[in-house]
Formats: C-alpha cells, structure tokens, sequence
C-alpha cells in the first residue's frame, strides 16, 4: 500500500487540491494568514514558527491517501481483482503493484465525471476568488456526497445512522461522518458479492480435474498444477480482463463502449 500511497500523491495533484478544499477550507479562510510567525526577541534574533491553521493542514495530508482511496471506487475494484488471482491459482501474478495500479487508473476513470463537476463548480472559483471556501465546501461536497450515496445500501446507512443514534429526513442530509463508513461497507460487500461469482466457474474446472485425477488413481498430483493452464486458457478465451473491467465500470452506473 506505501507504492499506492506514492501514486495518488505525485501523480494525483489535482485530487490533492480538491480534498484540500473539502477538508481545509477553514483553515486558509482568512485573509492576510501568514503561514510563518516571525518574533523578535529582545536581543535581537529572530524566532519562527508556524501557525496553527498549517499544522492543521499538513497534518490533513496524512489523511490524504486514505481518503482518496476509502471515498472512491479503489476498494471495490481492488478486492475483485484479488479475488479473481486467488480464484484463478496465481499466487504472484499479477503483482499487488500491478493489481493498485490497475486499480488507481481504474478508480481515475470512474470519478472522472465526480471529479469534473467538483473542478468547474468548486474548485475553479475558489481558485478565482468568486466564491469563499465555506461555499466551496459545500459545492465540493456534494458530487462526492451523490457518488457514495448511489452506491451504498440502505440497510448499511440505517445501522450506521442507529450506532450513531442519528435521524434523518431525507438521504440527502445523510452527513459525511455516517455516509463514509456506510459507503466502504457496502462496497465490501458488493466486492464479495462479484468474487463470489467469479470464483465459481474456476472451482468447477478444479473439481473437474481433480475428479479425473482421482478415478485415474493419480491421488499424489496435485489437481492445481493440471487445472491452472485450463483456467488460464478459459480466462483469455472468453477475453476475461475486457469483461471483467467493463463490468466493473458498469457496476458504477458508468456505460461502457
């Protein structure tokens, strides 16, 4: 996860500026905040240090992987995937950097529309000075409010809203604080949901083969070694990474050409 976490932050920028301002926006809210005090002693040197509103943001920014990665698409994406290696029998291929990576590009593709519609309606006019940051919280907020509420189940946001012994009237006032926790698990869930159905035709081909092994009397081979190469033959015959990526992206309510 530490090659994950180099990813987003030098090749994300623009997801670092956006949840600065979902997060930050206070703290640079005033005018004239400097972001070093300089005091002169008696004597004449000269003391620095920094302002509580920039600690506050640098410490947000060890924040910043998690929640990209907790708010997005990645979870879902990067558990079916693992799955689908442990489904198919390889242990290191593809690699975990291969399978983050395939992951963090995927997880760009899908919040593209999020992240477009944060850009033009948060992001650009705070950065022109037309509107402050508290309304540009608010603007931000929303698309990623919308995204994890589409994606989370009812029963997850009722018991998380009765842990938290919160009452709502519409699923719109649903806050953060609740909706977060209720959109990872759901999304866990659904990520089960499709491994589970990926795992089956795989377990059938092992079942087969050991089956054969086993009227054959070859007890001692091992039903993996014979069945990996036919489960890698099905895999690229029914061009599995297109369906499976496709389906991925569909199951986000994305079209896919």
């Amino acid at each position: 996860m530490k090659k994950a976490n180099r990813v987003l932050y030098y090749r994300w920028p623009f997801i670092g500026s956006l949840f600065l301002i979902l997060f930050m926006p206070l703290a640079v809210a005033q005018d004239g905040m400097s972001a070093v005090t300089i005091k002169t002693m008696a004597d004449g040197s000269q003391e620095y240090s920094l302002t509580l509103q920039v600690l506050a943001l640098m410490t947000a920014l060890s924040f910043l992987p998690a929640m990209v990665i907790m708010m997005t698409s990645f979870t879902r994406i990067v558990v079916v995937l693992g799955i689908l290696r442990q489904a198919i029998g390889l242990q290191q291929s593809p690699s975990n950097q291969v399978l983050i990576g395939i992951s963090l590009f995927m997880s760009f593709f899908i919040m593209s529309p999020v992240l477009d519609r944060i850009n033009n309606e948060a992001l650009q006019p705070y950065l022109s000075e037309s509107i402050q940051a508290q309304e540009a919280l608010e603007r931000a907020k929303l698309p990623i409010h919308q995204f994890m509420l589409a994606q989370t189940r009812i029963k997850d946001l009722n018991t998380f809203m009765e842990i938290a012994d919160v009452q709502i009237d519409k699923p719109t006032d649903v806050p953060l604080r609740i909706l977060i926790p209720a959109f990872v698990t759901s999304e866990l869930k659904t990520a089960f949901q499709i491994g589970f159905m990926l795992f089956l035709p795989f377990l059938v081909i092992d079942l087969v083969v050991a089956s054969i092994l086993m009227a054959m009397g070859m007890m001692m081979l091992s039903p993996m070694i014979v069945s990996l190469p036919f489960k890698l033959m099905l895999f690229v015959m029914v061009d599995g990474w297109n369906l499976i990526l496709g389906s991925l992206v569909s199951s986000f309510g994305l079209g896919v050409s």
